[in-house]
């Protein structure tokens, strides 16, 4: 496969960190029960903002580039606030929110499958890599706020619609599609696998153990037909 440069610009990044900011705090916001302060709002936006990043980097044995340029946390941190100030309002907007949280895990999973590519990721690992910065944030979100982790529970097709999408761009890549378009394919993809399994219910299978099935004692018998 040809290695391609890491073509996605900053505005992107830029673009999917505000977005992960803004939906991070719409979260923790609408968390009452919690009574989460002010900072601890922008904390969580920020976490699903930068945590896929970080984790992608890391990953990739590079610099986490949220930390090398002060755009990406200033972005985030102003999302997380507006995302807090708007929460009241978009309280009841449930399917928005869950479109924002699907258009953003798209957004993350392509910046990172592509970055993989870039750098000579192999296609497996490059789509090990698009999933991690596709569901990271959340998952730093979910241990942060002491939930259970979304996408190792019934209900949640987190990782499938982020593979879906990450596996498309690297076919499309591999084709010789531009990144710019295989990623908004990318995008497009994990965010209809992933609305669709909300709308529709898809899940997979919960898992049980395995019962032997017990044969029915003969009845004793008292000697009548």
């Amino acid at each position: 496969m040809t290695v391609t440069p890491f073509s996605v610009t900053l505005w992107v990044e830029l673009l999917a960190a505000g977005l992960g900011g803004l939906q991070g705090a719409l979260f923790a916001a609408g968390l009452r029960e919690r009574r989460i302060d002010v900072l601890g709002v922008i904390v969580i936006g920020l976490a699903v903002s930068l945590g896929g990043s970080v984790l992608r980097d890391i990953v990739l044995d590079e610099r986490p580039v949220v930390f090398w340029m002060n755009w990406y946390v200033t972005v985030a941190g102003a999302s997380a606030m507006l995302g807090m100030a708007v929460q009241p309002v978009l309280a009841r907007a449930e399917w928005g929110i869950t479109t924002l949280d699907a258009v953003v895990m798209g957004l993350f999973g392509a910046i990172a499958a592509s970055k993989a590519l870039s750098l000579g990721v192999g296609e497996v690992g490059a789509l090990v890599v698009g999933v991690i910065g596709a569901i990271g944030g959340g998952m730093l979100r979910d241990v942060l706020l002491n939930l259970p982790i979304s996408f190792l529970h019934v209900g949640t097709l987190y990782a499938v619609a982020a593979a879906a999408g990450a596996g498309t761009l690297i076919v499309l890549v591999s084709l010789g599609t531009p990144v710019p378009i295989a990623g908004l394919v990318c995008v497009t993809v994990t965010a209809a696998v992933r609305l669709a399994s909300v709308y529709f219910g898809w899940t997979f299978p919960e898992q049980r153990p395995l019962r032997a099935r017990r044969r029915e004692a003969p009845q004793p018998s008292d000697g009548t037909t």
